[in-house]
């Protein structure tokens, strides 16, 4: 592996994109530290700081997860990338519904340019709208983060407010706006997928702050509770588990064998070969567990402040039954991620139109009549895929609860050992590596996931949608934000010595 790792810097092109995925993914951090003019980040963060010591703040952690630390921290990006996703997602929802757009998105890139053109304008509306709503939520911290005290804590916005509502908004819509362009840049002349490598690299920069927590977990000082060595041993083979899990549900695929018939096309024979048709287990990927988590989180808010500003006991038990810890959540989170894979993979999954396909191109399933019965054949493998999928799913959400609540280990620490955070971190650097991985191969070098020189590959790697930038261009951008990150760096040494 380090020799890939070697071997990857050799590529110009490849280097290129690397040092230029860095780079704008270094922009993207800085964005998630910058706070708004006019708030105060320090009660925020002791009051989730608290929360997380007391089992709490689940909710508040799904949400600052999601955007690499900056919600707490009442930066411009606070609302991070998910607004883009979000509207990225009721597209392509919309698409399989709405006539209009599905018309419009076969008719190549310029229905698709119409179509990212949407989402784009969708993003800021949703940017618009969630921004004013945590402004008014910073404002009264009590209705978005139950259990604050402003008297305790202290207020969190010090500016005015009308004044500070409409610059944050813009501002923190200009931070979602720039993100999802880092995004869109890094797809296209870097390495990776960009939005998700941008959640990647958010989640993964709490692990300096795991690390710490690790540590305390098992030194604590005399007279704390503490970890023990079984308890170690235990976690570190959980972790190991859980990500082989994770890596061969997300690479796990059932292959269904094709076999092409003979024709003739003027001269030529085509057909008579075997291939495979590709079906994987985790179809939907990660999205029906934020599909769940969202869904559960808002109707837990809502029935509880109900319920204590009518001073209704009902609500409240009710309320308290849907957070991390009780039955009825598990029961309710597990029925909603079976809901939604299936749902995605009917939205998504078209097997009648891979049936008319194969049957167009003159391929078969061994045993299995082309044309309907084919796609009755491949709907039935995909639901008992699915179903396997989605209990997998299931079993991983609930993870970090299993360590949180039976073993006492900090919220923090039990992210990396499952949940939405784990699966889009695995999947997300399988995917890079697949990427590197091609270019090392197209040069005849060995790759990171098999060994072997396979020769008479494609000259466009699967994923790149555009050429990278040359060498003197990358320098351009990568050289003023090294020296920025080592300044930073060396102001971080300086305080920590000075304190």
């Amino acid at each position: 592996m380090f020799s890939a790792f070697t071997n990857s810097l050799k590529i110009p092109e490849l280097r290129s994109r690397i040092f230029y995925t860095l780079a704008l993914l270094f922009v993207a951090r800085v964005a998630a530290h910058v706070p708004l003019p006019g708030i105060d980040p320090k009660p925020l963060l002791q009051f989730f700081k608290d929360q997380t010591a007391a089992g709490g703040g689940s909710a508040v952690g799904l949400l600052n997860m999601f955007t690499g630390g900056a919600l707490l921290k009442g930066a411009i990006g606070a609302l991070g990338i998910m607004p883009y996703i979000s509207a990225s997602i009721i597209f392509q929802l919309m698409t399989a519904v709405v006539p209009a757009l599905s018309r419009l998105q076969q008719e190549g890139d310029v229905g698709r340019q119409k179509i990212t053109q949407y989402t784009r304008y969708a993003t800021v509306i949703i940017c618009l709208v969630q921004g004013t709503l945590l402004i008014l939520a910073l404002e009264n911290p009590g209705r978005l983060f139950p259990g604050y005290d402003v008297t305790q804590y202290g207020d969190i916005v010090i500016a005015g407010k009308l004044t500070f509502l409409i610059t944050s908004v813009i501002f923190m819509t200009a931070g979602t706006m720039l993100l999802m362009w880092l995004g869109e840049q890094i797809t296209q002349r870097g390495i990776g997928n960009g939005v998700s490598l941008l959640i990647t690299v958010g989640i993964l920069a709490d692990i300096p702050g795991a690390a710490a927590a690790t540590y305390q977990l098992f030194f604590a000082p005399v007279g704390v509770a503490k970890l023990g060595l079984p308890q170690g041993i235990i976690m570190g083979l959980l972790f190991i588990l859980v990500t082989m899990g994770i890596i061969m549900v997300v690479q796990g695929q059932r292959k269904i064998p094709v076999q092409y018939a003979k024709r003739v096309v003027g001269n030529k024979v085509m057909g008579g070969q075997s291939s495979f048709l590709p079906l994987k287990v985790n179809y939907s990927g990660v999205m029906p567990v934020i599909f769940a988590s969202a869904i559960l989180m808002f109707p837990q808010q809502i029935f509880s402040q109900l319920g204590a500003a009518f001073n209704i006991k009902f609500l409240v038990e009710f309320s308290e039954n849907l957070l991390r810890g009780h039955w009825a959540y598990y029961v309710i989170m597990a029925t909603l991620i079976l809901f939604f894979s299936y749902f995605w993979v009917s939205v998504m999954f078209k097997p009648i139109q891979i049936a008319d396909d194969l049957k167009k191109y003159g391929g078969y399933i061994p045993g299995v009549r082309p044309g309907e019965p084919t796609a009755q054949f491949l709907d039935f493998i995909m639901t008992r895929l699915t179903l396997a999928g989605a209990v997998f799913l299931t079993i991983i959400a609930v993870m970090p609860d299993f360590l949180l609540f039976e073993l006492n280990v900090p919220q923090r620490i039990a992210i990396f050992f499952g949940g939405t955070g784990m699966l889009i971190t695995v999947g997300v650097t399988l995917d890079t590596m697949k990427q590197v991985e091609t270019f090392l191969l197209q040069r005849h070098y060995d790759g990171f996931l098999k060994k072997g020189r396979i020769r008479a590959r494609s000259a466009n790697p699967q994923g790149m949608t555009g050429e990278a930038l040359s060498s003197e261009a990358v320098m351009k951008i990568a050289m003023p934000m090294l020296i920025i990150f080592l300044i930073g760096l060396a102001a971080w040494a300086i305080r920590s010595f000075a304190l």
